[in-house]
């Protein structure tokens, strides 16, 4: 499991007095402004003190310790921040995005092992299991009928297959 993982990435400067526009890559805010420190590098090596995180929109503005000028927010504009995930609260039931990647997708009925997760995309209503299953690429929506359980441990997500859930013939 990564220990440091992506928060966003500052694509912008916001004003005169170093803050810089994150585009967030987690849930949302709240899960952000848990953090006190904040990582420039995914190695943990690069830490950086977090001073204040606001809403703007879909993004949020943050400020950073010692970045006080426009000049030395343009130098991290385009850079990614990371968090460890020991700082974070998590709930129980909540998995990271990265610990989900890689895991094996398995019929909880046959023990079929129809792949391996690539992506988690959200259109809107749930989140959405990419899944390679012998090059084909297949999808499968994250919901309580078909996602039964979930061990990033073990890197192995059960679900209970559906009827229309892949393209039979």
């Amino acid at each position: 499991m990564k220990q440091f993982l992506e928060v966003g990435l500052m694509n912008n400067t916001h004003g005169i007095r170093g803050e810089l526009k994150l585009i967030l890559w987690c849930d949302d805010i709240e899960y952000l402004k848990q953090f006190k420190t904040l990582y420039l590098d995914d190695k943990g090596k690069e830490s950086v003190d977090v001073l204040a995180v606001r809403p703007q929109k879909n993004a949020a503005i943050i400020k950073l310790s010692g970045i006080d000028t426009i000049e030395k927010a343009q130098a991290l504009k385009g850079r990614v921040l990371y968090c460890n995930r020991d700082d974070a609260e998590i709930s129980e039931d909540a998995n990271y995005i990265a610990d989900l990647i890689g895991c094996s997708v398995i019929d909880i009925d046959s023990g079929e092992n129809y792949g391996e997760v690539t992506d988690v995309l959200n259109y809107g209503s749930c989140d959405i299991y990419e899944i390679n299953a012998a090059g084909k690429r297949l999808m499968i929506p994250a919901t309580a009928d078909i996602v039964k359980q979930i061990n990033t441990d073990k890197e192995e997500i059960l679900i209970k297959k559906m009827k229309g859930l892949f393209d039979e013939d």
